[in-house]
């Protein structure tokens, strides 16, 4: 970051820090989850269609606004236009994070992300953890707990969210990142279905 943005984050994250860490030291914890500081390597996407088939496809790269441009194009496609988008905690982080990076970069988000002027009904955006809750905004359950309790095998075999950073920033491999990115969507895939009383999807279709 720039000198003007670190002391900008310093001054965002004072009250959260407290005594505990350095802005230095919560950069490193906190910083890829917020927006404004953050910096998309990979976007992974599950396209699911009527065969009970899933074709997994990742955007990944150093070059954000590349990848942004790449992943925008696909809802270009005449069978993606009216796509619903499907995340787990979704419309709390993943679909807010990747229409302001989009912003950021200064670049339109795809039709999907933009809800100016739309009522709730006519927002095309699914959250399994919403799904979840059944009417109870109490209570947060990650996508690695339904998994388990579906019997539905966990993305978090290898790395999880807290080690993307790292795993990123010092030992710059990029593909476990990917990998670790398709594992979550085949396992949100798989838990929507178990929430439908579907039968699950057992391997990646390139």
């Amino acid at each position: 970051m720039d000198e003007s943005l670190q002391k900008l984050w310093d001054k965002k994250t004072l009250h959260q820090r407290k005594d505990d860490f350095t802005a230095e030291e919560f950069y490193k914890e906190r910083g890829g989850i917020m927006a404004e500081f953050g910096k998309i390597i990979c976007i992974s996407v599950g396209i699911l269609d009527k065969s009970d088939k899933i074709m997994i496809k990742s955007f990944a790269g150093d070059d954000e606004k590349k990848l942004l441009e790449e992943f925008g194009e696909i809802f270009n496609r005449p069978k993606l236009r009216d796509v619903i988008l499907c995340a787990h905690n979704g419309k709390e982080f993943d679909f807010p994070w990747i229409a302001r990076r989009f912003l950021i970069n200064g670049m339109q988000p795809p039709k999907p992300f933009q809800l100016f002027g739309k009522k709730p009904w006519e927002i095309p955006h699914l959250d399994t953890m919403e799904l979840w809750k059944f009417g109870d905004y109490k209570s947060y359950v990650s996508l690695e707990l339904l998994a388990n309790v579906f019997g539905i095998p966990t993305p978090k075999d290898d790395i999880d969210g807290s080690m993307v950073a790292s795993m990123y920033w010092i030992e710059k491999d990029l593909f476990r990142i990917v990998q670790y990115c398709e594992k979550d969507v085949l396992t949100l895939a798989n838990v929507f279905r178990r929430m439908r009383q579907e039968n699950l999807l057992e391997k990646l279709e390139q």
